[in-house]
């Protein structure tokens, strides 16, 4: 053993200062560096006394698959895995991983159809006239099999639609206010300029509201952090505002399939973003709860925005992750496609997160975009 505790087989003399076995391998130092702290490339000694790594030349095979690994961007947390393999199962996994890529590449490019689709029909919504839409909608809870509180809302209404998840002593309480402090928005004559400032404001006063609330409790007593997830639709015709803070999602269904509109304020999704962590290792994090932004009294409330342009025949899913942790995307699509309208749709979503087991509270609303007939 060196002097950290590492198994040091070779002599000094026939090492790689870390720079010569960079240059040798095509890594950068700094990404030797990452790889060494994820323990997916660690040096075959480290001076105890400078820190100077030392790699060994029979560790360049292993830093060449790195790099080729890294090149078809695969993740880190992946390629660790890949490198722990026997050659053919390597190779198994690599196109396993290919593939994989390749039904990604092809739902980003559904997206990439639908953000271009959303940003033409702004271009020409001054200029040509709107289908009238109305809309159908049906929203439907469960507290689960397992949670002994239930903690998630929902609401659907003419104008508004949308879901929380909360979390901590009074989660239940602080989903219920933020889903009332936007109820009001249904009463609103709002024009499609005013949708978005009307529901990030009806937001924000939900979350000042928690934070007196929090604040008032804290100087009561120490206790877990309260808050909750909020995503919401507000319509106006045919625009629709939606804002989203948390890991609760919202999903369109078009011709193009369906599509997630929103991203996860997740640990884990962060994780993934990152390629430290692969979408699989994600479902059974001991982390994969933590937030990194949700309405919180204890922190700012910082909720995505944006604009979007519906059309006939789209159906939106809004859920929290009592859903989508156990239902697949795959799943959430066919009962959209299937079902006669939004009521039998969240029905049978809640019927199949029950049938997985329901290990959370569930909550989803489904909304049907048609158009009016004329005359």
């Amino acid at each position: 053993m060196d002097g950290d505790g590492r198994t040091a087989p070779y002599d000094d003399g026939a090492l790689l200062t870390i720079g010569a076995f960079a240059r040798a391998s095509r890594l950068s130092p700094k990404a030797l560096r990452l790889y060494d702290e994820l323990g997916l490339l660690p040096p075959a000694h480290v001076d105890p006394h400078s820190g100077y790594r030392h790699y060994a030349p029979a560790q360049l095979e292993r830093a060449r698959l790195v790099a080729w690994l890294r090149r078809i961007g695969m993740p880190l947390a992946r390629i660790r895995e890949v490198c722990e393999l026997a050659p053919d199962a390597a190779a198994l996994a690599v196109a396993a991983y290919w593939a994989q890529v390749e039904a990604d590449t092809a739902a980003r490019r559904d997206l990439a159809a639908f953000l271009v689709d959303q940003l033409e029909r702004k271009n020409t919504a001054m200029t040509t006239p709107h289908t009238p839409l109305t809309m159908r909608y049906a929203a439907l809870t469960d507290q689960g099999l397992v949670r002994p509180a239930h903690q998630d809302a929902a609401h659907a209404g003419p104008r508004l639609l949308a879901v929380a998840d909360g979390y901590g002593p009074d989660g239940g309480q602080a989903a219920k206010a933020a889903i009332e402090a936007l109820k009001g928005l249904e009463d609103q004559d709002l024009t499609s300029a005013d949708l978005l400032g009307a529901l990030e404001e009806a937001a924000h006063r939900a979350h000042r509201a928690h934070r007196a609330h929090g604040d008032h409790r804290a100087a009561l007593a120490a206790e877990k952090t309260t808050g909750c997830t909020l995503t919401a639709l507000l319509r106006s015709g045919t625009q629709l505002a939606l804002l989203h803070v948390g890991d609760s999602r919202a999903y369109v269904l078009r011709d193009s399939g369906l599509l997630q509109i929103t991203h996860d304020h997740s640990l884990v999704q962060s994780l993934i973003d990152e390629g430290r962590l692969t979408p699989e290792e994600a479902a059974s994090h001991p982390q994969r709860a933590q937030l990194l932004r949700s309405l919180d009294g204890a922190t700012e409330f910082a909720p995505d925005l944006q604009l979007l342009e519906a059309r006939p025949g789209e159906r939106y899913l809004l859920c929290t992750d009592g859903l989508t942790g156990v239902v697949p995307a795959g799943t959430l699509q066919q009962v959209l496609t299937a079902a006669d309208g939004p009521d039998q749709a969240v029905r049978e979503l809640i019927r199949l997160a029950r049938e997985a087991g329901a290990p959370d509270n569930v909550a989803c609303v489904v909304a049907e975009m048609t158009g009016l007939r004329a005359g």
